[in-house]
Order: C-alpha cells, then sequence, then structure tokens
C-alpha cells in the first residue's frame, strides 16, 4: 500500500509541475504518507475536484465510493495543508478541514519565489486558473503561459501507477529548495522503500519518468558505469539507422514517442535532412542497457565471423545496467565540424563501413579524426544482409587500410538487427569510461545550443567534472556571465528532466540566457565564483567559402537579422558579420564550410524563419600583399580595390589535402581532373586489387564550385571524395570586375586565378546579356581586370520608329528627327541607370 501510494503521489506532483513552471522557476515537492487515512467526504461529480478523478480511478466507476487506498492517495495531495480553494466553499485557504493525521503536501518555487505549507509570497497578474473545467481561485500564484492543468494526463498516469506495482516514480527537487524527495529505484524490489525514504532522507534525487516509461535515476550511474560514444561513416553506409536501431534494442524509442507512427531516421529531425535524406546535425540520444559478458556471433555471408571483439585474456566490466550516450553524426565532409565537436564528448567512435560499398573518401577522415582525439575505434561493417555483401574482404579491406586486428571487427545490419546485441556488448567492453572527478568542482563543456520559441536557449553540455543541478548558480567562463541552472535533463530520447547532471553524464541544461550570443559553443560551465581552469574547447572551424545573404525585400533586413541570430545558436561552423552592398543593401557576409553547407543554411532560413533571401556568388578568401607593405586579408571581392594604388607583390589563398577514392579503371580521368584544377599529387596507393587512393593538394577555389559534380561524372558516380585543410599557398590571383556602361556592380565582382580569368569573364559577360532587360538606350556589358577589358558584350536599345508620322515631305524633316533620337539615346546613356532585376542575380550568382 505504501509503495502504490508513493508511487502516486511522485507522478502527480511532476504532471502539477509541468504546465506551471518555466524555465526559469523550479518546483520541489515532498509528500509524507502516515497510514491513516482521511474520513469519507461527501463530494459530488458537479461541483467536487477530485470526484471526476474518483471516477476514473475507482474500480467500479462509480464517483461516490471510490476505494479506499485510492482515495486516500489523492486527497493525500488535496485535503492537505495547501492554498487551495474550492469553488463550493468546501476548501479554503486556510488550513483544510479535513486535514487527515500524518498527510502534508509542500511546494515551493525557487528563483526568489516561495509558497510552502500555505504561505503566499508570489505575485502574479492573474489569480484564477481553470482545472479540468472547473475554476479554482489560488492565494499563491503560479508562474505560467498556460491557464489550463490538463488532469486528463494526471489521472492516466496516477492510474496507471496505481495499477502497477512493480514501477516507481520519484520526485525530482531543487537543490536549494532543501526539501526531501524519494529517490527510487526502476526494479520492483525498491518500490515499498521509496516511502519511507520520503520521510527520512534528506538526499536530492535526480530521476525522473516520461511515456510511461521506467525512471532514470543518474546517481546509479558512477562514470565507470557510462559510455559516450558516436557512430561515424561514409554518406549513405547506414548511420541513422543504425542509431535507430539501438533505440529500439534498448528500449529508448518507443511507439509513444513516435505516436505509434513508424519513422524511420529517428535522429534526423531537420526537415532538411528528411528532405535531403542526409545528417545535418549531430543529435545526441542516451540510452540504458542491461550488460551481461556474453559472446555472440553473427552470419555474415555464410559464415559466422565472431562479432565479440573484447581481448579474451582482458577481464569483462562487471554485469549490470550501464548508461550510453549515443552521438550521430553527419557524414558529408561539408559538416566535418559537427563531427570533430562531437567526438570532443565521446571516448569512443563505432566506425561503419558499407559490406558492400567498402571503406570510402568519408571514412578515412572520420578515422583520422578519432585517432587524433585518442578514441577507442570499433569497426563495423555494416549492411550485411545486401545480397551483393561481401563482409569479409570489407573487413580485411579495413584492417590493412588502418592497421586493425582483423578480431576487432564486428558484423551488422542495421536494418534487420541482426548482430547489435555484440555490437552494445562490444561498446561496453572496448570504450573506457569518461574521465573525470566527481568530487572536483564543476566543469561542464558547451556542446551545441539551440533556440526554442517557448523555453529559449537550451544547451547541450557533457560535464567532465563535478555535477550541475537545479537551482544552483553557475557561470559560463568564456561570456562571465552567471545564470541560475533551470531545467537539467537527458535526451531520453527527447528532452527528459532529471533534476541533476553528474560527472561523464551528457545532456542539456537550461540557463535563461537572454539572447543566443550568450551560448558559445565550447566554453566551460562552472559554479559561480569557483576558480577553476576552462576546458580547451574546439578549434575554430576553417571557412571554405563567403558569401553574401540579403533579404530579397530590402525592408525587412531586422527579420533576416533575427532569423540569422537564432540559426547561427545551433550552426557554430557560421561566421557572420553584417555587410551592406551598393546593389542590394545592408545584410551579412557568412561563412560557410562548403557549398552544400551554405545551401542547406539558406533552406534552414526559409523552412525553419520563413526568410526570403539573395545569396551572392560564393567566394574564397585570400590575401594580397602590396608593394607599400599593406596586407588585405579579402574574405570577398569587395575588400579589394579594383585598381590598387599599390603593386601587388604577393597572393596566397588556402589549399586543402583531398582523398579521392574511385575505382582503378577511373584513375586515368581523375587524375587528369586534379591537374587540371591545379593540384599536386602526394600520394597514390591502392586500397585492393579494385580500388584506388589518391591524395592531392588542392586550391580550394578549384574545389568548392564544380570539382565534385565533374569527379562524379566522369566515374560514372562511384568516385568518393572528401578532404582536409593544408594551410595557405602562393597562388597568382586577379579581380574580374564586372561593368554595365562603365559602373561596376559589385555584388558580381570575383577573385580569380589569372589563368581563368577571361572565362570566368566570358562566361559571366555572356550570362548576363542573356538575362537583362533591353533598355531606351544602348547597354554595354564588360568585364575587367583592373583597367583591362577581357570581355565584352553590347545589347542594343529599344527602337521607336520616330518617321512613323511623316508622311511625305523632304528628306531633311527625316534626318533631323532622327538626328534628334540619337543624341538623346547618348544622353540617356550618360544619366540613365541600368535596373538589373532579381531573376538575372539569382541566375548569375550560380556561376562563380
Amino acid at each position: 500500500m505504501a509503495a502504490r501510494r508513493a508511487a502516486t503521489h511522485s507522478a502527480i506532483c511532476r504532471q502539477l509541475r509541468s504546465p506551471f513552471i518555466r524555465r526559469e522557476r523550479t518546483f520541489a515537492g515532498t509528500v509524507t504518507c502516515g497510514d491513516t487515512g482521511p474520513p469519507a467526504l461527501p463530494l459530488t461529480t458537479e461541483d467536487s475536484l477530485i470526484a471526476p478523478l474518483f471516477a476514473r480511478l475507482s474500480p467500479s466507476g462509480s464517483s461516490a465510493k471510490p476505494a479506499a487506498p485510492i482515495r486516500d492517495e489523492w486527497l493525500s495531495n488535496f485535503a492537505c495543508q495547501d492554498t487551495w480553494q474550492h469553488a463550493a466553499g468546501d476548501w479554503t485557504s486556510r488550513r483544510a478541514p479535513f486535514q487527515p493525521a500524518g498527510y502534508q503536501l509542500r511546494h515551493e518555487f525557487a528563483q526568489g519565489c516561495r509558497s510552502v505549507a500555505g504561505s503566499n509570497s508570489c505575485s502574479d497578474s492573474r489569480n484564477n486558473r481553470i482545472l479540468s473545467g472547473r475554476h479554482i481561485a489560488t492565494s499563491s500564484s503560479w508562474s505560467s503561459r498556460s491557464d489550463i492543468l490538463g488532469f486528463e494526463n494526471v489521472v492516466r498516469i496516477a492510474a496507471s501507477s496505481g495499477s502497477n506495482s512493480t514501477r516507481s516514480y520519484s520526485d525530482d527537487a531543487s537543490s536549494h529548495a532543501g526539501l526531501a524527495n524519494s529517490s527510487s529505484s526502476n526494479t520492483s524490489t525498491n518500490t515499498s522503500t521509496s516511502s519511507s525514504t520520503a520521510s527520512s532522507s534528506l538526499s536530492t534525487s535526480c530521476s525522473s519518468a516520461r511515456h510511461g516509461k521506467a525512471p532514470i535515476d543518474l546517481s546509479a550511474f558512477p562514470p565507470d558505469r557510462i559510455r559516450n560514444f558516436s557512430i561515424v561513416a561514409h554518406v549513405d553506409h547506414g548511420k541513422s539507422t543504425l542509431a535507430d536501431r539501438l533505440l529500439e534494442m534498448t528500449g529508448t524509442l518507443t511507439p509513444s514517442d513516435t505516436k505509434g507512427v513508424a519513422r524511420p531516421q529517428y535522429l534526423d529531425k531537420l526537415q532538411v535532412e528528411r528532405e535531403r535524406g542526409i545528417t545535418v546535425k549531430a543529435q545526441t540520444a542516451t540510452m540504458l542497457f542491461d550488460y551481461s559478458p556474453a559472446t555472440t556471433t553473427t552470419a555474415a555471408g555464410g559464415d559466422s565471423p565472431p562479432t565479440h571483439t573484447g581481448d579474451p585474456a582482458a577481464p569483462h566490466p562487471p554485469p549490470g545496467r550501464y548508461l550510453l550516450n549515443l552521438i550521430d553524426t553527419p557524414g558529408h565532409v561539408d559538416f566535418s565540424y559537427e563531427v570533430s565537436r562531437s567526438l570532443a564528448a565521446t571516448q569512443g567512435v563505432l566506425l561503419l563501413v558499407d559490406a558492400q560499398q567498402g571503406i570510402q573518401a568519408q571514412t578515412v577522415a572520420n578515422f583520422f579524426l578519432a585517432l587524433e582525439g585518442d578514441l577507442a575505434v570499433v569497426p563495423v561493417v555494416n549492411k550485411i544482409d545486401r545480397p551483393d555483401a561481401d563482409p569479409q574482404a570489407i573487413a580485411a579491406q579495413i584492417c590493412s587500410t588502418f592497421d586493425l586486428p582483423r578480431a576487432s571487427c564486428l558484423f551488422t545490419s542495421a536494418r534487420t538487427g541482426a548482430g547489435l546485441p555484440s555490437l552494445l556488448s562490444a561498446i561496453i567492453e572496448q570504450m573506457p569510461p569518461p574521465p573525470g572527478d566527481p568530487a572536483a568542482p564543476l566543469r561542464a563543456l558547451l556542446l551545441d545550443a539551440h533556440f526554442d520559441e517557448y523555453r529559449g536557449v537550451v544547451c547541450h553540455v557533457a560535464v567532465v567534472d563535478g555535477a550541475i543541478r537545479e537551482g544552483e548558480r553557475v557561470a559560463v567562463a568564456g561570456m562571465g556571465m552567471s545564470y541560475d541552472v533551470g531545467e537539467v535533463g537527458v535526451m531520453y530520447p527527447e528532452a527528459t528532466p532529471t533534476g541533476c547532471l553528474l560527472t561523464g553524464q551528457v545532456g542539456y541544461v537550461m540557463l535563461g540566457m537572454r539572447t543566443t550570443r550568450e551560448a558559445r559553443i565550447g566554453d566551460t560551465i562552472h559554479h559561480h565564483k569557483a576558480e577553476v581552469t576552462p576546458l580547451p574547447g574546439f578549434r575554430p572551424a576553417q571557412h571554405m567559402v563567403y558569401a553574401g545573404v540579403f533579404p530579397a525585400d530590402g525592408s525587412d533586413f531586422e527579420g533576416l537579422a533575427k532569423a540569422v541570430d537564432k540559426l547561427v545558436c545551433n550552426d557554430a561552423s557560421v561566421a557572420v558579420t553584417r555587410y551592406s552592398s551598393a546593389a542590394l543593401g545592408a545584410g551579412f557576409r557568412c561563412g560557410f564550410l562548403g557549398l552544400l553547407h551554405m545551401d542547406v543554411f539558406h533552406q534552414r532560413l526559409q523552412q525553419e524563419f520563413g526568410a526570403d533571401v539573395i545569396s551572392t556568388a560564393p567566394s574564397v578568401p585570400a590575401v594580397f600583399e602590396y608593394a607599400d607593405g599593406t596586407r588585405i586579408e579579402a574574405q570577398g571581392p569587395s575588400d579589394i580595390p579594383s585598381i590598387p594604388k599599390q603593386r601587388v607583390v604577393r597572393c596566397t589563398e588556402p589549399f586543402v589535402l583531398a582523398t579521392i577514392v574511385t575505382p582503378s579503371k577511373y584513375v586515368g580521368p581523375v587524375m587528369e581532373l586534379c591537374a587540371s584544377r591545379r593540384g599536386e599529387q602526394k600520394e597514390y596507393s591502392f586500397i585492393d586489387g579494385d580500388r584506388a587512393m589518391l591524395r592531392y593538394e588542392m586550391p580550394v577555389r578549384e574545389v568548392v564550385m564544380d570539382f565534385y559534380s565533374h569527379l562524379k561524372s566522369i566515374s560514372s558516380g562511384f568516385a568518393t571524395f572528401d578532404y582536409e585543410d593544408a594551410g595557405m599557398r602562393e597562388a597568382d590571383l586577379v579581380k574580374v570586375d564586372l561593368l554595365l556602361n562603365g559602373k561596376p556592380v559589385d555584388a558580381l565582382a570575383a577573385i580569380s586565378h589569372r589563368e581563368a580569368a577571361q572565362r570566368m569573364g566570358r562566361k559571366l559577360v555572356d550570362r548576363l546579356k542573356g538575362v537583362l532587360d533591353r533598355q531606351m538606350f544602348e547597354v554595354v556589358i564588360q568585364a575587367a581586370i583592373g583597367a583591362k577589358v577581357i570581355a565584352s558584350e553590347r545589347l542594343s536599345a529599344m527602337r521607336k520608329n520616330v518617321l512613323a508620322k511623316c508622311y511625305g515631305g523632304d528628306v531633311s524633316r527625316k534626318r533631323k528627327l532622327l538626328e534628334k533620337q540619337k543624341e538623346g539615346k547618348k544622353r540617356m546613356k550618360r544619366v540613365g541607370s541600368v535596373s538589373l532585376p532579381q531573376e538575372a542575380f539569382h541566375d548569375l550568382l550560380r556561376t562563380s
């Protein structure tokens, strides 16, 4: 009886709390239960607050005579020392007239608001709330945007709690509220002790329950019971599908999370991800796994390769429940910064390789990222259920390329679930627990952040040392600002409050940040006024291309500014500075990691914020040094003068080390393509008899525009490509201006290598002529390097027949009219301006 009572109390308190409390307020509840129940109450369905609840909870369905234990549970929450006033006047703001001995409910608001045992010190403009269709007046106000408490959810949760004695619920507490809470377990053996703990213990609970799942008690997971890992792979090798299967096998993903609808790639939550079929943002998820050191095998292609990868001589970790924090990462090269940030919070990676395609370019890049971070690497051959799969050959390929032991390879099928139990065991056995000192002062790494329309800035953190709890005062090292911790929790798989995060755990915190600029990715969160050494953070992103972003409607700059500010909070790899163009007005100059990254950024602006934008042609940064010692770091053509006063003595531009994996028969065309793009070969090797790996140093300018599409074309789509920064190299660069009647259009200028400048200028001039409308005067379109014109076209004027009104007469009259028209067109050409329509910009800005 006591166990059922405590379970229902906790569920009710949790449900009562959630509609009322915003991110800046926390609620702590304590319920102490006696052995005697309240007397029977003369309550009817029409005027009673709790009778409708009795109707649902009573086994007979009657609201007048509910079952005594269930009635006791509800009355212990409502017929208590509280501040409720019943509509019929039976309850007042003083002590309830039917207060049973041993029953008490205390509630309190943190953040400067206290309302304990019936006292009221909170103020609010609204004192009337609507509760399940009946008016209730409270003597203490509640901080909320919601005036309706969803009692249907309370009833449903409480009913399931009362009927299932094997599941207990415990209330999470604000750390500075100082109230006792019961710390519950998810096993049936501990339910009988939770109520006694609530009355005798003053410990802080870090647990919660959602969607009918068992609660997560984070205090049961010290660092040696935690594994933080990422899944890394080339594009379309099955990362997101594997993440789905792991969530399902551990019971983290249930039908209630997907509303009963099968939804593949659950962690791909952005609309752009689902439309394009790629992962753009790294997502985290917490799983619970019951580990037992048992070795299993998985059939692969008729064989049965071992999937247990641990060293037989090494001791197994102790069996029991483990907390697994999964970070699903993107696979495209343009989002490599997301991968590097994710790996900073992990101690190991699953290196996923397609059983048919084998090692690809991004596979190599991800392996070296993990090697650089000194992470444990568990190779996994995925998609072994494909008819054309050759897992044994791919395993040999992995071992020879990366110098890994043959026995370390796992064989799985994320689609069918084959081999996944052993994969989960290998995560426990082969990956180290997170380092950190639970007794040390708090140090948490800010991994990511996003802006929620209702809750503000939500920060995703990894706790390195110490612990962070609701109600504590913390500071952000880089910004020098302090905050009160609001909600704290984990992604299970959605945001699930737990009240605290302990050493080695990954989750989210709400600090009540007012602007997105306060959440600097890579910053260190620590206790207020505590002296700690900041964490290293992340190295800055290397931006490969820059482009201007302007509102399509020039008057909507403020709307675009707000949208960009919120989006940059969720994508820290974008660099944003304000910029003004003579042709397009006020806007932003943004740095991206590649063309796909830029395209996704623009698409998210439109889909998530409804912003209609115009983007200028992407440009690559360069450094120009002049004879007088002046040095200009140009992010775009507008940063350098068209006709400099001093001679340019040196130019440098960024290079990348490109890795290309291609079938052997396409090696020749690939080499020719790289040579035409000013590439210098650094390595040429064979992965196996059918595939080769080439490494070239190439200018970023030649890579980011259309190199990838040409590579796919000449290799029939089989070649894969990846690159990494290789520093700055000297190059012969020039600025190409586009002129309309001698006036430069700054939005259409470009920086090019001198050898390719004329070809670029001719292409721009031809395309502009095709999209520009004819004027009443002749328009001269030119491409120029300084004062030298390298390409030119003329757009003839619209002609009006001024002789139409002459039906005869002397020829001199006709000649006079023609001369007058000619002079007028010359005058219009001198003073007239050429209007460049937005369609022309959209067409031209696709051209480099």
